[in-house]
């Protein structure tokens, strides 16, 4: 087994991160690692612009973010809720999902002020739309970066709903619907790793046309 293999291995989304803070260097390794993901050239004027933006438990901000995410999940919980009356079938499959809300109304949004760092990834807006894939390759990137360096990683997915918050662009400088985000946090776990998920095998999921 490579070093690469036994990293994928260890990824694990941590959701319980410790009061010690990682280094700056830390970070930014982690940060390295996302610039050098593959980006969507093709759809951007500019090619690469991604940018990514840092706030540490330490700053008060951080607390104002969590707020409005808070209030950014309750109108998409009622919204939701609106289009489970009319729409057959969507109550089952959005069940998880109003669960996650839920939870993010009552206790605040995982990540944001529980770990020491919360990093925003954006790119912009463009034709084709796809920012969303781009970011994607760029938090795997990271993700497998803080493995590798002993930290926890966790996806903080309701970021990816704060593109067009007047709010929460504001806070962060980002001009408001430019741009596609992505969140995640970054700290050192409080535990040891969680327990590996139960994966199918190759046979299984892998079809051949040889």
């Amino acid at each position: 087994m490579t070093a690469l293999d036994q990293t994928i291995l260890n990824r694990r989304s941590i959701r319980q991160f410790s009061e010690e803070i990682p280094s700056k260097d830390l970070i930014e390794s982690v940060i390295n690692a996302g610039r050098l993901a593959p980006f969507a050239a093709a759809s951007s004027l500019n090619k690469y612009s991604r940018k990514f933006i840092v706030v540490s438990r330490a700053n008060s901000i951080l607390m104002e973010l969590a707020e409005i995410v808070k209030k950014q999940a309750q109108k998409a919980f009622e919204e939701l809720s609106r289009q489970i009356e009319v729409v057959p079938g969507l109550k089952e499959r959005a069940n998880i999902f109003m669960g996650r809300l839920e939870m993010v109304m009552k206790q605040g949004p995982l990540g944001i002020g529980t770990a020491p760092y919360y990093i925003v990834v954006a790119e912009p807006k463009g034709i084709p739309d796809a920012q969303m894939q781009s970011i994607a390759h760029c938090m795997e990137n990271m993700w497998l970066k803080a493995t590798e360096l002993g930290l926890g990683f966790h996806l903080v997915s309701m970021t990816g709903q704060m593109g067009d918050n007047p709010d929460f662009c504001t806070q962060i400088n980002l001009p408001v619907g430019a741009y596609k985000i992505d969140g995640c946090a970054v700290g050192y776990p409080a535990f040891g790793l969680p327990p590996k998920p139960e994966y199918p095998s190759i046979s299984e999921i892998t079809t051949w046309f040889l």
